[in-house]
């Protein structure tokens, strides 16, 4: 994985409760208004996980962090890992507490472009890209998809990304969802992030919701070869 001075670009971390941008960082949900804290101007990113301490459990395999202020709503969120020789599985999870509550999840792997002598190359087969506004949120409008660089939302992505460095060693990404962004807009960084929902999701008709003890899930199998 990429190291970076950067939070934003560095390792392979959780979004939760929210994935991506949160326009300025406000919405509204049940009629009322929230705001969160603001951490790439204008908007709220990559949820509250981000740059809080979670607690480890499971001898190391897993990670937990209660969903505090300012985050309203209270709830849980887990990280729970398998390792094998070919492949680490990571799973994210939120879950509510006594309160409905707005909910999308996600991972932002962020992985080196170059390893050495060798570039990275990424395999990717979307049907769509979410148009970004001047703000950065998706618009709403569905496109087919232009060539990079992107820092994007895609839909309909039906294959694992692969992404392949020129020495012949590849990363195959594997998860059950098909909304995804890209990011390759830095010459050191690649960012592959499986999503349960678009950026600014919350300021959306069709919101994923989780009702009180509800519980969603994301798991990202990281495949390698050779």
């Amino acid at each position: 994985m990429a190291e970076s001075a950067d939070p934003l670009l560095w390792g392979c971390y959780p979004m939760v409760p929210w994935v991506g941008r949160l326009g300025r960082g406000r919405f509204t949900f049940a009629g009322v208004d929230h705001r969160m804290p603001i951490n790439l101007e204008p908007h709220a990113i990559h949820g509250l996980g981000l740059e809080r301490d979670w607690a480890v459990g499971d001898e190391g395999r897993s990670l937990t962090l209660d969903l505090a202020e300012p985050w309203p709503f209270g709830g849980m969120a887990r990280v729970d890992t398998e390792l094998r020789s070919d492949r680490l599985t990571i799973t994210v999870s939120v879950t509510a507490g006594d309160q409905t509550m707005p909910a999308t999840i996600g991972w932002h792997p962020v992985l080196r472009r170059q390893i050495g002598e060798t570039g990275a190359s990424l395999s990717f087969n979307p049907s769509h890209l979410w148009i970004r506004g001047v703000d950065g949120l998706p618009t709403g409008r569905r496109v087919p998809v232009p060539t990079g660089p992107w820092d994007d939302c895609f839909g309909g992505v039906t294959t694992p990304p692969v992404v392949t460095w020129t020495d012949g060693f590849s990363l195959t990404l594997e998860s059950p969802t098909d909304t995804w962004v890209v990011y390759d807009e830095t010459p050191h960084a690649l960012c592959v992030e499986p999503q349960t929902g678009i950026p600014d999701a919350f300021n959306r008709t069709g919101c994923p919701v989780l009702e009180p003890g509800g519980t969603m899930s994301l798991p990202l199998t990281l495949r390698w070869s050779p």
